[in-house]
């Protein structure tokens, strides 16, 4: 019989863990890795018991380790996203799903979603006012959606304009009810699950109607996803079923939207604390540069993970994990805010330093908003990709005026963390009179 060996923890009833973790996630994670360490037990609704782990060691080797081992997190959003969606597979489903959905998020077909990028950029910095304050994370949601919808699906059109109205409020939904128990009766619209269900079922609708236009096109001259996913084929010659291709495209309409826009709303509100970091970015935007802008990213999502934990589900007893063994069931979490705020791996950690970034890339065991191993975010370039033609845009053609309110705290939006207030700005175009730095807090101000 295996020996189970688990980091120390607290011991307060499952109710009260679960309490404290919804009342202060970040503090409280904190103060566990204080008095724990760098691993400690816990034992919270949802995920039951479970180990949460902070060392880039252990995070590698539970990233690397095979499908007959650990498996996704449970519960996770393929219970909104549908069973085909990569969430919901598993194993060599997985693997095979993924390997289809590779080539429309790298290389050369990145470019030329640039260029629709910097259009719905242009378009929404068109509506923002000048010389009073505003939330910035609504147009940046549009400017994602708008985005990913224009990739996935090519041209413009009634069934998009239809996916723009439904999908911002069905995704803040669905992520809501992502961690609800399901109901064994379809109770419609009396229920949440009920309405939930009724609007996937108006998605695939649309999305059907979708797949019968692009029927009757030559798809050899089309760039957008819903093209490559139509001619793809599996190792054995098979399309993709509707129904897989509604989940995939529904995973990648989600999971490349909420995310990269609140990572955005963030850069707006750690720039505006860093007046001498701002003034650096446009000087390099105003050269043609981009090699700040790309280490400012980093440093984001680095200092204000969109999201704050990723795990795996342990498939078989006596897993090892490092120092650790664990039983079967059992739920092991990664921390990002934790590893990210080590001091050992980023000196001045709670510092905002986009600096440290510019000569080194972050390994990707010790920086991880894209998770890693075999479910790294399928969709980690072309975010990266997104962000940088956003803010170089939003740089190039306003002045972002700093500020020196106190920073912006976290706020859960059920799946993501975004600031509470929205990523507040103040900006005026760029051919207006120059605006003095004076006010603002310097840069590397601990947040």
């Amino acid at each position: 019989m295996t020996t189970v060996t688990l980091p120390p923890g607290p011991s307060s009833p499952r109710f009260v863990q679960g309490a404290f973790a919804l009342t202060a996630p970040f503090r409280g994670m904190r103060r566990m890795r204080a008095r724990y360490g760098d691993a400690f037990r816990i034992n919270v609704p949802i995920f039951g018991r479970a180990v949460v782990i902070s060392d880039s060691d252990e995070i590698k080797q539970l990233f690397t380790a095979g499908p007959d081992l650990v498996e996704n997190l449970q519960p996770n959003l393929g219970r909104v996203l549908g069973p085909g969606s990569l969430f919901a597979l598993t194993g060599e489903e997985h693997r095979k799903q993924r390997k289809l959905l590779v080539p429309p998020f790298h290389g050369r077909r990145l470019k030329a979603y640039e260029k629709i990028i910097e259009e719905e950029t242009v378009r929404e910095l068109a509506t923002w006012p000048e010389d009073r304050p505003f939330a910035t994370l609504p147009s940046m949601m549009r400017i994602t959606l708008n985005a990913i919808l224009r990739a996935v699906f090519g041209a413009d059109g009634a069934e998009l304009a239809e996916l723009r109205e439904m999908l911002p409020p069905w995704v803040s939904f669905g992520s809501r009810l992502a961690v609800m128990p399901i109901p064994q009766i379809d109770l419609g619209r009396w229920s949440p699950w009920g309405r939930f269900w009724l609007a996937r079922r108006r998605y695939d609708a649309i999305v059907d109607r979708l797949i019968d236009k692009a029927a009757g096109e030559d798809l050899d001259e089309r760039d957008d996803v819903l093209a490559l996913m139509l001619q793809s084929r599996y190792d054995d010659g098979s399309p993709m079923s509707r129904g897989q291709i509604a989940d995939q495209l529904l995973t990648l309409l989600t999971a490349g939207h909420e995310t990269t826009a609140t990572t955005l709303a963030w850069a707006v509100e750690r720039l505006r604390r860093h007046p001498a970091i701002l003034n650096e970015l446009v000087a390099e935007v105003d050269a043609d540069g981009d090699a700040l802008r790309q280490a400012t990213i980093v440093e984001v999502q680095r200092t204000r993970p969109v999201i704050d934990l990723m795990g795996r589900h342990v498939k078989t007893d006596g897993f090892r994990l490092g120092r650790w063994t664990l039983p079967k069931g059992y739920t092991v979490l990664v921390g990002i805010s934790l590893i990210h705020d080590d001091e050992s791996l980023f000196p001045n950690a709670r510092a905002f330093d986009p600096h440290r970034f510019l000569d080194a890339k972050p390994d990707l065991y010790e920086w991880i908003p894209f998770g890693g191993g075999a479910r790294r975010c399928l969709g980690a370039a072309f975010a990266t990709m997104e962000m940088n033609v956003v803010l170089r845009t939003l740089l190039r053609d306003l002045t972002l005026m700093p500020t020196a309110e106190p920073d912006e705290r976290w706020h859960s939006r059920g799946i993501a963390n975004a600031p509470a207030k929205g990523g507040r700005a103040v900006v005026r175009r760029r051919n207006s009179p120059p605006i003095p730095p004076a006010t603002a807090t310097v840069a590397g101000a601990r947040s």
